[in-house]
């Protein structure tokens, strides 16, 4: 609807975001249309007229989960999404029902089997919630065997269809699912990637967010969303090209300060430059430089800029580290191939007990090189 004071730009946007929604549901967009309001309709929020214009248009549901991860979270958003519906419609028919029944009447069959749907739909959201909390588990689980490799984790995050999946499979040949629809990627996937110097960190594909993220979706997909939350080092994809990329980018702010990620290290990438002419292009990245001065652009499907985004990600991604002076004898090289995996070796050279080595390390994982530290091996 084209309210005073919304721009029609604005509006084409949120269309095309609603068709992608119908798609990814399972349904087949048969039309669009925009009525221009001075208000919103009470009654229909649309006026009378448009609502029968459009009576024929109707949507059917699907999901894009493949694991069970994912079709836990997406059955759980659906029942949060359907229950208060649900009460509505129940609180509906008990008014319809004494209406009918007169005083005393304790309303009709239709009542009596929406009190059945709704404790059936309650159950069973009880049930999904328990089953989330052993993935949460089996998650955490596993982020715990990851610190244990001393890696640096990297959680890629962005606005759907900004290009987050195509880019972690170019980057590390992932070969996560990568379409025009949101919530493509439900399942998180963790990729090693190594970077520029030889580090190598973790990279973590996550769900894409769309604009006014509902509280129960946020809920729901909490065991993915988990991955940010954790991640050293935040990896924000915005799609240049789009005309909504300053609203979208606001609306990714907003949800990693739902998540209380706000504050992480971040490296920004101003994906898609291949879509936008030359004096597009530098008004897009002057205009979006103002938020991230430091912003990377690049293009993953062209694998154009990954080298300059993977030196911001290596710089970034180096936070809390210590300085080593190590002494490998001769033999154990694998130890500074070691530090070489996880942190960084500046220079060598060649002493008579060994290698002598000066390089860095996260703090997380310096312990393991402490038997070779001031030349005690």
């Amino acid at each position: 609807m084209l309210l005073p004071g919304t721009g029609p730009e604005f509006v084409r946007e949120q269309m095309a975001e609603l068709a992608d929604l119908a798609r990814t549901a399972g349904a087949e967009v048969v039309g669009t249309d925009v009525q221009r309001r001075s208000e919103i309709d009470p009654a229909h929020f649309i006026g009378m007229g448009k609502v029968e214009s459009l009576r024929a248009m109707k949507m059917e549901g699907a999901q894009h989960a493949r694991t069970h991860e994912g079709r836990l979270q997406v059955e759980a958003a659906r029942l949060h999404h359907l229950l208060p519906r649900l009460i509505g419609a129940y609180a509906y028919d008990r008014q319809v029902g004494g209406r009918r029944g007169g005083v005393g009447a304790r309303g009709g069959f239709g009542e009596q089997q929406i009190e059945v749907e709704r404790r059936r739909i309650r159950k069973r959201m009880r049930d999904l919630d328990r089953e989330i909390e052993q993935v949460r588990t089996q998650r955490h689980q596993q982020r715990t065997g990851r610190r244990r490799a001393a890696l640096e984790t990297v959680a890629i995050v962005g606005y759907t269809n900004a290009g987050k999946s195509t880019l972690l499979n170019v980057l590390t040949k992932a070969g996560v699912r990568a379409e025009q629809k949101l919530f493509a990627t439900l399942d998180p996937t963790t990729r090693k990637l190594e970077l520029p110097a030889g580090r190598e960190v973790l990279m973590t594909d996550t769900v894409g967010f769309i604009q006014k993220l509902p509280t129960d979706l946020v809920a729901a997909f909490r065991a993915t969303l988990e991955e940010v939350t954790e991640a050293d080092v935040i990896l924000q994809v915005l799609d240049l090209s789009s005309p909504a990329v300053e609203e979208q980018a606001a609306t990714v702010e907003q949800v990693l300060a739902d998540l209380d990620a706000a504050d992480k290290p971040r490296v920004v990438a101003l994906n898609k430059v291949d879509l936008l002419g030359p004096a597009s292009r530098r008004r897009a990245i002057g205009l979006l430089s103002k938020h991230y001065p430091n912003a990377v652009a690049i293009s993953a499907v062209n694998q154009v800029g990954l080298h300059d985004l993977l030196t911001a990600v290596d710089h970034v991604s180096r936070g809390d580290v210590v300085e080593l002076e190590l002494v490998v004898p001769y033999g154990q090289e694998g130890v500074l191939a070691d530090l070489r995996r996880v942190g960084g070796v500046e220079r060598t050279e060649y002493v008579e007990r060994g290698t002598k080595a000066w390089g860095w390390a996260p703090r997380h994982a310096a312990r393991r090189f402490e038997d070779f530290s001031n030349g005690r091996a």
